[in-house]
């Protein structure tokens, strides 16, 4: 008997789940994360999980882990120090950027710009020079070169960048430099990350900076990633261990050590690929998903089955050419804080948030300022005397640490304590309807074309009234929906991308040069799969193109199919991108196509997990699964009386009618007045509007 284990660290929260790899049971466990050592949780996460399905951790084989070690090395600032070796003439490449100002066109009167993270006195130039076509102009240097890199190692640097200039034409320069530090061991045990190897495409600055966060983060995820595996390996036999990368796939451990730009959005990627996971076998395959958590929410569109994906991912001021899957962040969580500034007397709520230490007032774990959390305490959207933590018996909601923390905006508002408490909940969700909207209207989609899955820990408390603000219906509300990024971590599967920049106008190339690049393209990046052992008639690849209308600076990325360019020629790709150029922009132009990047990215097949079954009942849910149908809640200005259930005793085909509160070990439902919500075969709940029947 073997198992396969799904580890989802948040900023609250970890999650795991565990999967009898023969019979397909699911076993579920939630711990609080720990901010300081995330390995920590995890471990804690483990004994839980395995206590609770009576398994020895000597019979895990896989550990699928979804990771925010990047994401906040990069937040908090606290990377390697960084040396930075470019062309002689470009040293100020991270200084001058985009000259690209975030806000409208008085932006930049508040406008503090951020240091680069790989600063100005540890930059060093070579002296060479390729050719945009490969040539090499100039013979790299390598005396002054020897020198430079001296300095640098008495500066203490901890990660060296080289990135130099048409690097992605011709790499013979960049791995002569890293041959020279090696060989002279200028620079020993540091690790060299090359431009022409983390992202071989054309623009210098976008090479320059995602090789350098590269850099910056590589140290403490490569640490990390070690103890983590010596934890493992302590609890466990033979056990692999993948890590999700921000484009949804899986990455062996060495190759996530040594690339970590790739990981910078695994955690959000998690939920997206358990969402499409769980919607896809209950027959949703167009979706925006809402994932809120108890720090921030993420959001992102689904077509066909398939994520969006983006080239770039940002993480706070810093942005990467690295693909992920496109999911937009905003500050708003279950542990976001309320608060009324002086000079406005408006309510505010987040982006500050309590996380994990102290939490939410209602936790007593110390918090006192007013939260998301709280506010739905208050109202009786998270009834304080039945629920518990993460399933915790010793961790319980208290009502009056809530109340407490509401009324210093309450007074502050003029308003009674359940008002304030309603406001709050309202200005969140306006703060993540806006999210939703970034991701679907403002991308040429029509919401009302899409179903909402709501997951998270604070996901499914939201979700119904969002879906109502953005008219997506029905809302899914998973079964272990506080868990659901464990799923995603669990049912993808191990990629590997490969790319190079390619400038030609349609009438200066043809079908078979493209398609022997792609041919090749896809041969590099299956190496990946071939080391870790993936079997090859299990593998899928697919292609993409960033193209543009010749003398345009911006590209979009068309996904085709490889036998469809055989047939069509350029034409396949041409006729996709007039389609996806008139979506976004309501315009096509009858303008010469000119190619920039080819890309090929192969899959290996993922497991095949088939979500349980819950037993069938009538329409009207059994009172064995009714908590309290007294319960009070404070909805539309008013106290109303609501129904609260135990979800694990709803059976396929119950309708539960709101008001009502869904308890589970995990999350907390609400459904609103004038909605109801059934449960399908799968045990998802589907909220729709009375007015739209069941």
């Amino acid at each position: 008997m073997s198992y396969r284990l799904g580890v989802d660290v948040g900023g609250t929260f970890t999650d795991l789940l565990l999967v009898n790899e023969q019979s397909g049971e699911l076993h579920t466990a939630k711990v609080p994360s720990t901010p300081e050592d995330s390995s920590i949780g995890v471990f804690n996460g483990i004994t839980k999980v395995c206590s609770n399905a009576n398994v020895d951790p000597s019979k895990i084989t896989s550990v699928m882990h979804g990771t925010t070690v990047a994401t906040n090395t990069i937040l908090t600032g606290t990377g390697a120090k960084v040396g930075l070796i470019t062309t002689k003439g470009y040293r100020q490449v991270l200084q001058i950027a985009r000259s690209f100002v975030p806000g409208g066109l008085g932006g930049w009167v508040i406008y503090n710009k951020s240091d680069p993270i790989a600063p100005l006195s540890l930059t060093i130039e070579a002296d060479e020079r390729i050719s945009a076509k490969g040539e090499v102009l100039s013979k790299l240097k390598k005396g002054q070169l020897a020198k430079d890199i001296k300095e640098l190692s008495k500066k203490g640097v901890e990660a060296i960048t080289v990135s130099l200039i048409n690097s992605y034409a011709n790499d013979q320069h960049e791995k002569e430099i890293r041959r020279e530090i090696q060989k002279k061991k200028l620079l020993p045990k540091i690790p060299v990350s090359l431009s022409s190897q983390v992202v071989p495409e054309m623009q210098e600055y976008e090479r320059t900076i995602t090789t350098v966060a590269n850099s910056y983060v590589r140290p403490k995820v490569a640490e990390y990633v070690k103890n983590l595996q010596r934890g493992l390996k302590k609890r466990m036999n033979d056990v692999k261990l993948r890590i999700l990368r921000s484009d949804g796939g899986l990455a062996s451990a060495k190759a996530s050590s040594d690339s970590p730009v790739s990981l910078l959005m695994s955690g959000p990627a998690g939920g997206v690929s358990g969402a499409i996971w769980i919607a896809k076998q209950a027959g949703y395959e167009n979706l925006l998903t809402f994932d809120m958590g108890g720090t921030s929410t993420d959001v992102s569109l689904v077509k066909n089955g398939i994520a969006e994906q983006s080239r770039e991912t940002s993480v706070g001021d810093v942005t990467v050419r690295a693909s992920s899957v496109d999911v937009r962040t905003v500050g708003a969580g279950g542990g976001s804080i309320a608060h009324v500034p002086e000079l406005t007397g408006a309510l505010r709520v987040g982006p500050q948030s309590a996380g994990a230490e102290p939490g939410p007032a209602a936790y007593n774990k110390g918090g006192i300022e007013p939260t998301v959390t709280d506010a739905n305490v208050v109202i009786g959207y998270i009834p304080s005397e039945i629920v518990e933590l993460g399933g915790d018996s010793e961790w319980k909601i208290r009502k009056d640490k809530a109340q407490k923390s509401i009324k210093s905006v309450a007074s502050a508002l003029g308003l009674s304590v359940n008002k304030a408490a309603a406001g709050i909940i309202d200005i969140v969700n306006e703060n993540m309807y806006g999210a939703l909207r970034l991701v679907s209207v403002e991308k040429g989609y029509d919401p009302r074309d899409f179903a909402l899955i709501g997951f998270g820990g604070a996901g499914p408390l939201h979700a119904n009234a969002l879906g109502k603000l953005i008219n997506s219906w029905p809302v899914i509300i998973p079964p272990g929906p506080g868990v659901l990024c464990a799923y995603g971590d669990v049912t993808t599967n191990i990629q590997d991308e490969s790319s190079m920049s390619f400038i030609r106008r349609f009438k200066d190339t043809n079908k078979q040069e493209v398609t022997k690049i792609f041919t090749d393209l896809e041969k590099k990046a299956s190496k990946t799969l071939d080391a870790d052992g993936s079997p090859k008639k299990n593998r899928t690849t697919s292609y993409q193109v960033d193209i543009r209308y010749h003398g345009q600076g911006l590209t979009i990325t068309v996904d085709f199919d490889l036998s469809e360019l055989r047939k069509k020629g350029l034409a396949a790709i041409g006729d996709k991108f007039d389609e996806l150029h008139k979506q976004l922009f309501t315009f096509s132009l009858d303008a010469e196509k000119e190619l920039v990047n080819l890309r090929a990215v192969v899959k290996d097949k993922a497991l095949s997990v088939t979500a349980p079954s819950v037993p069938r009942g009538g329409k009207t849910p059994t009172k064995k699964s009714m908590i309290d149908d007294e319960a009070v809640v404070f909805m539309e200005g008013k106290n109303q009386k609501a129904t609260i259930y135990d979800r694990s005793l709803l059976k396929q085909g119950n309708v539960i009618q709101g008001p009502a509160v869904i308890i589970e070990m995990d999350a907390t439902t609400l459904i609103l007045s004038g909605h109801n919500g059934k449960v399908d075969k799968l045990g998802n709940i589907l909220i729709n509007p009375d007015s739209q029947g069941e």
